[in-house]
């Protein structure tokens, strides 16, 4: 029987058919549906500057529009998408060369009390701000593989790239993480769970992480 993602690919690719056969709104039908999963990954590549993962995710959106095309279908619809939303959001911060950081810097700005922040929103702004200071690639690949669950290989695909540059990338930014987030392990609200890049507090886990990394 084929898998829920099977038969969600095969609407996806009539949807994108339709729009190059002629149907204007077929293409809204299809970026609709795949919003919810594109806009985390834009935000968090963007380093959490919401107004640059909107620009990106626009960007991304007229590029798939001009390239369904060109679609071989030789990768699943979301597959491609999240390549292109991927490709927007790193193009954008090469150009500007923005610190990613700085929309973090102004959302604590807005905070009326710093004190009445509670333990797990102050666990997920650490957590987010570190992944923001990550180099563009580092940051993509563990967005990717530990926040969005895509496997290793479907994120090589997605960035372009081959597995194990994805793996290294992981771990490297994982180290780069784990040096950048040393200071939680002495947080006594925190000191009975594990940060995770998704940025919410959960369980101890075993010594194997997502996409197979350590």
């Amino acid at each position: 029987m084929p898998e829920p993602a099977d038969f969600e690919d095969a609407a996806a690719r009539r949807l994108l058919a339709a729009y190059v056969a002629g149907d204007a709104d077929a293409f809204g039908q299809l970026a609709r549906g795949h919003y919810d999963r594109l806009w985390p990954v834009a935000l968090r590549v963007c380093g959490g500057d919401e107004d640059e993962a909107a620009d990106a995710l626009q960007d991304a959106m007229i590029a798939a529009m001009r390239g369904a095309p060109r679609f071989r279908g030789d990768a699943k619809v979301s597959t491609w998408l999240h390549r292109i939303v991927v490709n927007a959001c790193l193009d954008r911060l090469r150009k500007r060369k923005r610190r990613a950081e700085s929309a973090y810097v102004q959302e604590e700005r807005d905070v009326p009390d710093p004190h009445d922040r509670i333990a797990d929103q102050e666990l997920a702004w650490d957590v987010e701000r570190a992944l923001s200071r990550l180099p563009e690639e580092q940051r993509a690949a563990l967005v990717l593989v530990d926040v969005e669950g895509w496997p290793v290989s479907q994120a090589a695909a997605i960035l372009g790239i081959p597995a194990g540059t994805v793996k290294s990338r992981c771990a490297r930014g994982r180290t780069k993480l784990a040096a950048d987030l040393q200071h939680l392990r002495n947080r006594p609200a925190a000191s009975d769970v594990q940060p995770d890049i998704s940025g919410s507090p959960r369980e101890p886990r075993s010594d194997t992480g997502k996409g197979g990394q350590p």
